[in-house]
């Protein structure tokens, strides 16, 4: 049985800064190449963290305010700007930037990989 076991937490059972470099590195690979594939909990749990960085991008700051609110949440400048470059197909929405398909089971450890790509 599961008892007192926290079913709302992403990645659970790492320390905080491995959890903020594994978000960090998985929206940097989502902005730089538009979709990735990687497990549901990692999906999950940066997606929040995409849709906040697009509401950045989307507001009316100057591309240097930008890209010092967006450089906290991913680690290279290149990913900042594609953030920002690719804000613009999105002015017409107020959610809904990412889509996450399931692929398949992984074999070693049975783990739900999914496709997370913004629409």
């Amino acid at each position: 049985m599961r008892h007192r076991v926290k079913k709302h937490l992403h990645l659970n059972g790492k320390d905080k800064a491995h959890r903020k470099s594994v978000v960090r590195n998985l929206v940097s690979a989502l902005f730089e190449h538009d979709a990735i594939v990687t497990t549901e909990k990692r999906a999950l749990a940066i997606e929040g963290v995409v849709h906040n960085i697009i509401q950045i991008a989307k507001s009316e700051h100057s591309l240097h305010n930008k890209i010092r609110l967006i450089a906290p949440e991913v680690f290279t400048e290149a990913a900042s700007r594609s953030a920002i470059e690719k804000s613009a197909r999105y002015t017409d929405r107020s959610g809904g930037y990412t889509r996450i398909t399931p692929i398949k089971y992984r074999d070693g450890d049975s783990a739900l990989l999914v496709k997370i790509e913004l629409i």
